[in-house]
């Protein structure tokens, strides 16, 4: 069935970054709130504060205070907008991205895996809808 086909596909995707983010990680340096904060606003691509209390549905005080804890442990760096003096956007670390690297090795070596194994009409059609889904899903 496709639902638990594509249940499985995110799955695995889920448990290949778990595993690479909490292998690079100091015993107690980071805890899955803290992980989760730090995927979400690398995936914001440098969210204003204010865009992630918003987005993760928490108070702009507790916000602040994950922030400040994350950039204290060196994953997480404020940087005053441009447009905006009193605006400050995040960025997540190198430290944070050598870890979450891991799963690009990971990502490429699936795609190498793909290209030996699937013809270059099935690579197209794959291609096209992964990119339909991912228009779906930005809607």
């Amino acid at each position: 069935m496709l639902e638990r086909e594509f249940e499985k596909l995110y799955y695995k995707f889920r448990a290949n970054y778990c595993k690479n983010l909490f292998a690079g990680v100091k015993e107690g340096s980071l805890n899955p709130t803290d992980s989760y904060c730090l995927e979400v606003i690398f995936l914001l691509n440098r969210p204003t504060v204010n865009e992630f209390a918003e987005y993760v549905n928490i108070s702009l005080p507790n916000a602040s205070y994950r922030i400040n804890n994350l950039i204290t442990k060196g994953y997480v760096k404020k940087l005053v907008s441009e447009y905006d003096r009193r605006e400050y956007h995040l960025e997540v670390t190198d430290k944070f991205l050598s870890q979450y690297g891991a799963n690009a090795s990971f990502n490429t070596k699936l795609m190498n895996k793909i290209r030996e194994e699937f013809s270059e009409e099935e690579i197209d059609v794959l291609e096209g809808m992964i990119k339909r889904i991912v228009d779906e899903i930005m809607e």
